[in-house]
């Protein structure tokens, strides 16, 4: 269908796809109006052809009360009152697809900024809040500039809104001209938001932006190519931030989103970045992180292969070819490979057609380095894919490096091609996937392992290179193809590890690996904590309870989540001072004794002392929750309450969700329960399903209370019964990620299995903890 197929609608006027959006300002009640037409309810609200490839110019008109704000994609023409009504006319749009139309309407406050070219750009917010809309205005006014050199394309609209919206599902949508978002995704306090929530707000803000472009001038053209919407807009939103804020370091942190990616594509319930999409109703399930973050994860690949230059010279031209038009994959593959000379819709179909990336095999045999290829899966299973793996490696320096491409199963190296020092080649560490810009995991020999655990010991590798081989160790070890023995070992060489991202994610496996000794040999349960508590302590005590004068934003970050850990493993001294600190800010919430980035970390620790006896620090943090109306607050305290060890305690904050308290698009921050209240959650779940499919039913939230509840289990029994359960009650909305959730529980108990049968692991344990 050409572009222009679609003749212009009548003039939007009572939107069905229209959801309202509550808030209270000085104890009266406020309205907003809001569209959400992606992936396709434009249809619910206007007659059209409601496909992304049916492109068409928009003229609307509103009728709305008098007193109250209407926007829309285009600037205001006229505005014409009549007693207590307006009819608001706007520009007539350029050609764009159905799904990014929009109208909010509402009473709002903003504030205000422009382009060097003259684009008016606007942050909108509640009554009241205008001053915590500047900093996303700041960030956007500067997004768009450097969009506009990158793209060699200038922002096609004369104006910009930003609209921050107190209820809305998704964290953000980028509407041709009118960007709707969470509050927690736009707005930001000086006094009460935590560095993260300012990252957050960075990226978020970029990657809508970057969609003005990569989307909106230029759309898919069926959603089976939704990747090239998000998977873009994520790795530019990277770039833009890297630009903005280069002491953030966020392409290290850029390696959280890839092994999310890594995580999903392990399955065997996973599947292609290119997904046949046959039903509107199957669209919501592949906004994951299929879509956004391994389709950066590959972008950034093939950007390092390609070079950084070539590749934006050929991006630029790709948009100018396409602008107000539709594409393929097949499109920026070809534009792509014109610029570089290079075979990237060969190379690039194996990553984006099938499901899955390989673990590269690697060890040393008669001074030769012998690889082998095969697909990865978290079960430790083997599949039978095969890709064209851009493979990098460095040997004893990051000047020795090598780079080729392994088209089949194995290859072969000579050292000596790229050693000047043959001598080396017995000793020197050895290190594939340099900066972790590849989208596959390695498995080295125990020699290669001992030398990079040696290393990172000695502080040798950069930090992406640390996290790489902690990540894939991890995932090696979930899968069985390597002992949790091994991994510990591992682990206790970052005992001096300061970077945040590689310390963020080496909480994270820890919280995996306790939970796993918890459900495979719990007599070791305490060593394990013991252990844990002593590998953080060196970073905390680096960092203490108090920020310092001019500190790095990282580690503003960094302190929360290490007093966090401490709190979740039972460090006595980190759960006393926050329970000091914790009373402190209930008498004063301006105290300098909990500034924001450690709250969460207080919270949690407060919750971890909260029982069916002792329910003051449950009671003051719901009282904190009821005062505050900062979002980002909001959503700190309600990812806190279900840390409580007391199943009791877990039943009430898990009913509180359901409240009218708790804003429908929050609930679900609050599924993260601990390991001892798995199944009261699992309970809950059952008993309230029925209100819950209704309430959740329509959108992809209803996914997450699936996979927050039904993921943590570890036996191949509860699979079962959870396969039963659903097997009456499944529908097509949850269909993927149900499937993917047992497919988790069946992987956590094979894990389980293994570590039960380890036989020196009680060994071990017990000598690191008492190190």
């Amino acid at each position: 269908m050409p572009p222009n197929f679609l003749s212009t609608p009548a003039p939007c006027r009572s939107p069905t796809e229209t959801f309202p959006s509550t808030y209270e300002h000085n104890g009266e009640k406020k309205n907003m109006a809001v569209t959400q037409f992606e992936p396709a309810d434009a249809r619910r609200c206007f007659p059209c052809w409601d496909e992304p490839a049916c492109k068409a110019t928009f003229k609307i008109t509103l009728d709305v009360p008098s007193e109250l704000v209407a926007l829309s994609n285009m600037p205001i023409i006229e505005e014409k009152v009549d007693g207590h009504l307006k009819k608001v006319s706007y520009q007539e749009s350029p050609l764009m697809s159905t799904y990014l139309v929009a109208v909010v309407v509402g009473f709002f406050d903003y504030a205000e900024d422009h382009t060097t070219d003259g684009v008016i750009v606007r942050v909108y917010c509640q009554v009241g809040k205008a001053n915590q809309g500047k900093f996303a205005l700041n960030v956007a006014v500067r997004t768009l500039e450097l969009y506009k050199e990158y793209f060699s394309v200038p922002y096609s609209l004369p104006k910009l809104d930003m609209v921050a919206i107190p209820d809305f599902a998704a964290g953000a949508m980028e509407n041709y001209g009118l960007v709707t978002y969470r509050e927690t995704a736009l707005l930001y306090d000086d006094q009460h938001s935590a560095a993260a929530n300012k990252q957050r707000v960075t990226i978020v803000v970029a990657h809508e932006l970057a969609h003005q472009w990569f989307g909106n001038l230029v759309t898919m053209e069926w959603w089976t190519h939704l990747w090239l919407n998000e998977g873009f807009a994520t790795w530019v939103s990277y770039l833009a931030t890297d630009s903005l804020f280069p002491e953030w370091k966020i392409w290290t942190q850029f390696l959280d989103d890839s092994t999310e990616g890594l995580k999903l594509d392990g399955l065997a319930e996973s599947h292609p970045i290119e997904v046949e999409i046959n039903h509107a109703r199957e669209i919501d399930e592949i906004f994951d992180a299929i879509s956004y973050k391994k389709g950066a994860s590959v972008i950034r690949m093939l950007q390092s292969y390609l070079g950084a230059e070539c590749f934006q010279r050929s991006l630029a031209s790709y948009i100018e070819r396409f602008a107000c038009f539709n594409a393929m994959t097949e499109d920026l593959w070809a534009a792509l490979e014109e610029g570089s000379g290079e075979p990237v819709n060969t190379l690039m179909n194996s990553w984006t057609k099938q499901k899955g990336y390989p673990v590269v095999s690697v060890r040393v045999k008669d001074q030769k380095l012998m690889f082998e290829q095969s697909q990865f899966l978290s079960s430790g299973s083997y599949g039978d894919g095969q890709w064209i793996v851009p493979i990098t490696l460095c040997c004893g320096s990051y000047e020795v490096r090598k780079s080729f491409l392994l088209q089949t199963k194995s290859g072969t190296l000579h050292i000596e091609e790229f050693l000047s020092d043959k001598s080396d080649a017995v000793s020197a560490w050895i290190k594939l996937n340099v900066d972790q810009t590849g989208f596959y995991r390695v498995k080295y020999d125990d020699n290669l392992a001992a030398r990079l655990i040696y290393a990172i010991e000695n502080k040798y590798l950069t930090a992406t290179d640390r996290f790489g081989i902690l990540d894939d160790s991890f995932a090696l070890c979930m899968a069985r193809q390597q002992s949790l023995t091994l991994l510990l070992t591992l682990m206790d060489a970052f005992r001096e590890e300061l970077d945040y991202t590689v310390l963020s994610n080496l909480i994270s496996i820890s919280y995996k690996v306790t939970r796993t000794v918890a459900d495979a040999v719990p007599d070791l349960l305490d060593y394990v904590n013991q252990f844990f508590i002593r590998l953080f302590l060196y970073s905390s005590d680096k960092l203490g309870w108090e920020p310092k004068q001019g500190e790095s934003h990282l580690d503003a970050m960094l302190r929360g989540e290490i007093l966090t850990a401490l709190a979740m493993f039972g460090d006595d001294l980190t759960l006393n001072e926050a329970s000091r600190r914790f009373l402190s800010f209930l008498d004063d919430r301006s105290t300098p004794l909990l500034p924001p980035d450690i709250r969460k970390a207080a919270y949690v620790a407060v919750m971890r002392r909260v029982s069916t006896s002792n329910r003051m620090g449950c009671e003051s943090l719901l009282r904190v929750y009821r005062e505050t109306d900062l979002s980002q607050e909001k959503m700190r305290i309600l990812s806190s309450l279900a840390s409580s060890p007391d199943p009791s305690i877990i039943l009430k904050v898990l009913n509180f969700l359901l409240s009218d308290e708790v804003r429908s698009q929050d609930a679900v921050f609050g599924l993260t329960v601990s390991r001892e209240g798995r199944e009261t959650a699992w309970k809950w779940l059952k008993d309230n399903w029925e209100h819950i499919s209704e309430t959740w039913g329509s959108g992809f939230l209803l996914t997450r209370f699936v996979s927050a509840i039904v993921s943590p289990f570890a036996s191949f029994e509860k699979a079962i019964e959870i396969e039963d359960f659903f097997e009456s009650r499944n529908k097509p909305s949850i269909a993927r990620t149900l499937k993917q959730s047992i497919e988790r529980v069946q992987i956590n108990a094979r894990w389980v299995d293994g570590v039960q049968n380890e036989e020196h692991l009680a060994d071990v344990v017990m000598e690191l903890a008492q190190r």
